[in-house]
């Protein structure tokens, strides 16, 4: 069924937001950003940030403290907003006692990274890169970040898949929501996605958005793949 809307020589260019503006906070922000979303936050060094953004290191310690402190200004600017609008439309089931489907959780969890980066361009695909690279980032710093920042959000979206999935153990739900997390993460931080999406649309249809096309085709696997009855081996 279709869902509906619910080596410096190589640094990247920076692409500012009109609403970010040019200040020098901003303009490291951006640096980081560039850079973080291809290489990573071991990878990226303040040597390259500073160098791409313009400004001193005393300026990155004056705004930020630290290339940590930098990272995670970086990383709940951007995804705050993100769990918020996620926590509220969960929520929204909760207040009406409806148990939301493992189809209707994923589209919470997917739908509004899809709405932000569309309401972000010109830099909504960054927006998609930098979430799925932080998402898929090894580094123990963001990792912990992350877990951290979000344990709430976290635990409310685990809580709420075993009740949508009650007849999958906890230990082997736990395994498939890394899977559907991974899966996640590789789709948004994708370079192909909008050249993989062109042969999918209906070029008849002024109705279709790419996030129409995007779900149609994700939530299914994932869905498959969560609520399918365990297997003993």
């Amino acid at each position: 069924m279709p869902y509906e809307n619910l080596g410096h020589a190589n640094l990247p260019t920076l692409n500012h937001s009109p609403a970010l503006g040019d200040s020098t906070q901003e303009r490291i922000l951006s640096a980081a950003e560039a850079l973080y979303v291809t290489q990573g936050f071991d990878g990226t060094s303040l040597r390259a940030i500073t160098k791409l953004a313009g400004v001193n290191l005393a300026a990155v310690n004056y705004h930020f403290g630290n290339k940590e402190g930098l990272i995670r200004t970086l990383l709940t600017r951007r995804l705050d907003p993100l769990n918020s609008i996620r926590l509220e439309r969960l929520n929204a089931y909760t207040r009406s006692d409806v148990v939301p489907t493992a189809e209707i959780l994923l589209q919470i969890m997917f739908l509004p990274a899809l709405e932000l980066a569309k309401s972000a361009s010109p830099t909504g695909f960054n927006f998609l890169r930098l979430l799925g690279r932080a998402y898929s980032d090894p580094s123990p710093y963001t990792q912990a970040l992350l877990s951290n920042h979000y344990a709430t959000a976290i635990v409310q979206f685990k809580d709420a898949f075993a009740k949508a999935i009650p007849h999958v153990p906890a230990a082997e739900l736990k395994l498939r929501l890394h899977f559907t997390m991974t899966a996640l993460s590789t789709t948004l931080a994708n370079h192909d996605l909008l050249r993989l999406m062109a042969p999918l649309r209906n070029k008849k249809s002024k109705t279709e958005t790419d996030e129409n096309i995007v779900l149609n085709q994700l939530i299914p696997f994932l869905v498959a793949g969560l609520v399918t009855p365990s297997v003993a081996l």
